[in-house]
């Protein structure tokens, strides 16, 4: 039964999108298939950045260590880059750019400086080292890169690879050094403005956002202006309905909202929901260069943070903190959770260790811009299982079975979500993209789900063989061919193994070739040299015996991860 909450939640976006008001939702066939969407949405990232920017010219937008950057400074910033793509190395629109860094200022003024001029943004993983660099550089033909120092650092090392590398965070030296030049040597070359903006519609590609698959190489998911822009409002109404119930309740609102910005930038929680969203209310972003909880606890006092959002490892690891009730966190209002599931448990604690803070949480994947499904406030309490309801008003979720028939309101199936927020496809992937999404405009999560009387969803596995450590997503497939790659090594299984602090790390299991030697600790080292570090096996183990097989003569992997699960908990008979 739906509680008074979810009621007043309902309410809220039906009067906030009301067709004629600003946010009105109306009907659009995309790539022919008929969406509920913005009627008076931005055509483009170009035209929203234009809309709501000067909206909060003055406010403080960014806040890094000791800089304090406005809205206004972040898009002449933006403007210049713009300039400087388009005079000095002939981006137009179409062409990719890739974003390789950790959280910075610049980050954000990149991202707006390429879409201004048309060009596709590339945000690549800067935990990826160089190998994986360069695939995601040429798989997407990237045409210029806008890197950090360790990122510039990374791709100038890979063989064979020449493309103009714009260094920011660095000297003059070292960026010559690498083959590179600084931000501020290119911006200073540069004309002030572009001199021409080319027409951006709705459907145009605006992103290229690498996320792993079950087939081991990462797959680029293209999203258009439209989708994105789509993504971004739809969270927009999620907001403005909570803050008219809070309003409505007489909570006092600060002047300016504040979040502490501790998710990486080249993730779609990052880039949607935090950094487009900010856009448009005028949310001022404490970035966190790296994530830690006891500096987490002193900027949320410091800086009256009002928002906090983070894989459920941070939330846990802010209220295990031995100094949290040292520090003021009266402002904290949300404390929302993403990427990864949040056990049961943990819901709980947090209400309880931060009375009057609300734990949340949201489902959403790189393929549908981040938008899918949330619970919060006290209906998480109640549901503390649940991912939550169809974010509204653009998004549609079902429980379907192999076949794509509707499975009965209880049963697990595969989630799938259909929203004018979904990517086209994949980059130059026609075959994985016909896999993914329906004709009908279905994407097929590869997550097993359930769907209750109420559209509440509960996430009980994947269909795909993915890892989630601590929100990055890890192709078991991909760490099993690195460990292949070495000469001793006859078979392997890799899988997800449970973890408080992270919610799952990588387990694996080999069996060696007869009469092969080789120890634990070295086939890991030697699997370093290919993986970024979150993806190396935290578990390892060695069979006496070849791995268990199916009719199929495939790897039980089912079997294996259900016993290696056990031996690592504990429980294993």
């Amino acid at each position: 039964m739906l509680t008074e909450l979810d009621k007043a939640i309902d309410a809220a976006t039906a009067a906030i999108t009301a067709p004629g008001g600003q946010l009105g939702v109306g009907k659009a066939v995309i790539r022919g298939v008929d969406y509920p969407v913005f009627e008076n949405a931005p055509p483009s990232l170009r035209e929203y950045f234009a809309f709501f920017m000067p909206a909060h010219a003055g406010k403080e937008f960014i806040v890094y260590e000791g800089e304090r950057l406005s809205f206004a400074q972040i898009e002449a910033e933006a403007v210049k880059i713009a300039a400087m793509l388009q005079h000095r190395h002939g981006v137009s629109k179409g062409d990719r750019v890739t974003i390789a860094m950790r959280n910075y200022p610049e980050w954000i003024s990149a991202f707006m400086g390429a879409i201004m001029i048309g060009a596709i943004v590339v945000p690549m993983n800067a935990w990826w080292i160089s190998d994986e660099l360069a695939y995601g550089l040429r798989d997407s033909g990237t045409r210029i890169v806008i890197a950090d120092e360790e990122r510039t650092r990374r791709i100038a090392a890979i063989e064979g690879l020449s493309l103009p590398i714009i260094a920011v965070r660095t000297s003059r030296s070292v960026a010559e050094g690498l083959g590179a030049e600084t931000l501020e040597d290119a911006l200073a070359a540069s004309p002030a403005e572009p001199w021409y903006l080319p027409p951006i519609y709705p459907e145009d590609d605006a992103t290229i956002m690498y996320t792993s698959g079950s087939t081991g190489a990462p797959k680029g998911a293209v999203a258009t202006h439209r989708s994105v822009v789509s993504g971004a409002l739809n969270y927009l109404v999620q907001g403005l309905s909570m803050l008219q119930l809070a309003m409505a309740q007489g909570v006092a609102m600060p002047d300016q909202q504040v979040m502490l910005l501790n998710v990486p930038l080249f993730h779609i929680t990052g880039s949607v929901p935090v950094m487009l969203v900010s856009v448009a209310i005028g949310r001022k972003l404490v970035i966190m260069h790296k994530w830690d909880a006891g500096e987490a606890l002193r900027l949320i006092e410091k800086e009256r943070a009002t928002y906090f959002v983070g894989v459920p490892t941070m939330s846990l690891e802010l209220i295990q903190h031995p100094d949290r009730d040292k520090y003021d966190l009266s402002t904290l209002l949300d404390i929302a959770g993403g990427g990864a599931p949040r056990p049961a448990e943990h819901v709980d604690r947090i209400a309880k260790a931060l009375p009057g803070k609300n734990p949340a949480i949201g489902y959403g994947l790189t393929e549908t811009n981040g938008v899918g499904a949330g619970n919060i406030r006290d209906n998480y309490r109640l549901r503390p299982n649940s991912t939550g309801r169809a974010s509204k008003p653009l998004v549609e979720l079902a429980i379907f079975d192999d076949d794509m028939k509707p499975v009965e309101q209880g049963g697990v199936g595969e989630v799938c979500i259909r929203s004018a927020a979904n990517v086209r496809g994949y980059w130059n992937k026609p075959e994985a993209t016909t896999s993914a999404f329906t004709a009908d405009g279905w994407f097929k999560t590869g997550d097993l789900g359930v769907l209750d009387e109420d559209g509440y969803l509960t996430i009980v596995d994947r269909k795909k063989d993915i890892i989630i450590r601590g929100g990055e997503n890890i192709s078991a497939v991909e760490v099993e061919a690195a460990i292949y790659g070495h000469p001793a090594v006859a078979e392997a299984s890799v899988f997800g193994l449970p973890d408080e602090r992270l919610g799952e790390i990588v387990g694996a299991v080999a069996y060696l070739k007869p009469g092969e030697q080789l120890e634990n600790e070295a086939l890991v080292e030697f699997v370093k040299r290919d993986l970024a570090g979150f993806k190396v096996p935290a578990r390892l183990w060695m069979s006496d015996q070849p791995l268990p097989k199916l009719g199929s003569g495939k790897i039980d992997k089912v079997s294996l991860r259900a016993h290696f699960r056990a031996v690592h908990q504990g429980k294993a008979a």
